[in-house]
């Protein structure tokens, strides 16, 4: 039964957060490709575009735990439907912003709207289904989504630039064309989406027990040990430890990810179709990355270097693509950079809900991705002020390569062998 039970909870539960996912970073980051020639048309400058790049965060950060706990005390699946939803008709409204105000406006809105969508997968949804031996692998095979969306949406990015219609340049094209899936799918996310296993019309009656026993046994053995009330989890020593980590580690990941097409065009010269296909090849290679880190943590039970190695990886490509010139190595530092900030998230969001449940996981990871979101504007905004101050990008890489070795460090500092593990 585990094995035939285990392909029907990747087909019904992590392929549609899949999906959602893959638009929800699709529309996260086309801003990035966007600014290839979108701020030439608009006249924003590296700060002005680094500081809408980040705005998305405040937005997000503000209505992330309230969103995190309404969804796991109402329903994750309609709280995911309305997050898709509006999201997607905020995205459309960037194609038609004119001016810095507009740009901030509507990037806070996104970012409102956006808000707790993985907080809800991570601790509203996936536990639900998966043990948490299971969760590493299977939050892993969920985010590979971040870089398929990046596989799609690069090369589609660099394509879009180029053309013209309807009066309305490349850039804006691509807002429009990338908001319509998420509406679509957040109707859709309402009849492909369970919220339990006892309202699963796809499994039996014995699987149905099986996992509604195993989801008991765990909450019962967390609260043996010690139950967390909302509160108590927000103010927990471990939680507290968990949000500085993520905060460094997404002021670099954001740092890298908003600003490399910019970057690599800088170094390289090349057109910008070239960069958007080129990009593809270190997202394959991050994603094969993160789905073998999240597997090996899952057969063996470790978390703390399957998590803090990558992230001691992502420092040396930034740290050293920060002093090469060189088109070809500074690319290959890239893909060094990317397998870093990714390989890890698997386990990373395994973490919390090894010790947490209910509301208190739900309030304490949207904490925790809220704590990660501050990083989101910090890393963007410091890549443009560095640029339009210095010219260049080393600065801030170099501040930005250490956030990320800081925050493998501690990493290694997190319970060796959390409860339930």
């Amino acid at each position: 039964m585990h094995l035939s039970l285990l392909r029907k909870k990747y087909l019904h539960i992590i392929l549609p957060a899949f999906i959602g996912s893959v638009i929800a970073y699709l529309d996260r980051i086309n801003i990035a490709y966007a600014a290839l020639t979108m701020n030439t048309n608009l006249g924003f400058s590296a700060q002005v575009y680094g500081a809408g790049a980040g705005v998305f965060f405040i937005g997000y950060v503000i209505f992330e735990v309230p969103g995190a706990i309404i969804a796991e005390r109402w329903s994750p699946r309609i709280w995911l439907a309305r997050i898709l939803i509006t999201w997607g008709i905020v995205s459309c409204f960037m194609a038609f912003i004119h001016s810095p105000g507009q740009f901030y406006l509507v990037r806070f809105l996104l970012g409102a709207a956006e808000a707790s969508f993985y907080p809800v997968i991570y601790a509203s949804v996936i536990p639900r289904w998966f043990t948490p031996q299971e969760r590493p692998k299977a939050i892993a095979l969920m985010l590979t989504s971040l870089q398929a969306s990046a596989i799609i949406g690069a090369p589609l990015a660099g394509w879009l630039l180029g053309i013209t219609a309807f009066g309305l340049h490349g850039w804006q094209m691509l807002f429009i064309l990338e908001s319509i899936p998420a509406v679509a799918f957040g109707v859709g996310i309402l009849f492909v989406l369970t919220d339990w296993p006892r309202d699963a019309t796809w499994l039996t009656m014995q699987e149905k027990e099986h996992l509604a026993g195993c989801f008991e046994q765990e909450i019962a053995a967390k609260k043996a040990i010690r139950h967390y009330s909302l509160w108590q989890a927000l103010r927990d020593r471990e939680v507290l430890k968990l949000c500085f980590i993520y905060f460094l580690w997404c002021s670099g990941f954001w740092g890298f990810n908003y600003w490399i097409p910019t970057a690599l065009k800088e170094v390289s010269g090349w057109s910008n179709a070239a960069i958007g296909w080129l990009i593809v090849i270190p997202m394959v290679i991050a994603m094969f990355a993160m789905l073998y880190v999240g597997a090996s943590s899952s057969r063996t039970g470790e978390r703390r270097w399957h998590g803090a190695a990558p992230l001691f990886v992502a420092a040396l490509g930034m740290g050293a693509g920060a002093f090469i010139k060189d088109p070809q190595i500074n690319f290959l530092l890239v893909c060094c950079t990317a397998i870093g900030v990714y390989g890890a998230f698997g386990v990373w969001w395994s973490y919390p809900t090894t010790f947490l449940s209910g509301a208190a996981a739900a309030g304490a990871v949207g904490l925790i991705n809220s704590c990660g979101n501050v990083g989101g504007y910090v890393g963007p905004y410091l890549n443009g002020f560095v640029k339009d101050t210095t010219g260049s990008f080393l600065g801030s890489s170099i501040v930005l390569a250490g956030m990320l070795a800081a925050a493998g460090a501690l990493m290694l500092t997190l319970k060796k062998k959390p409860p339930q593990i």
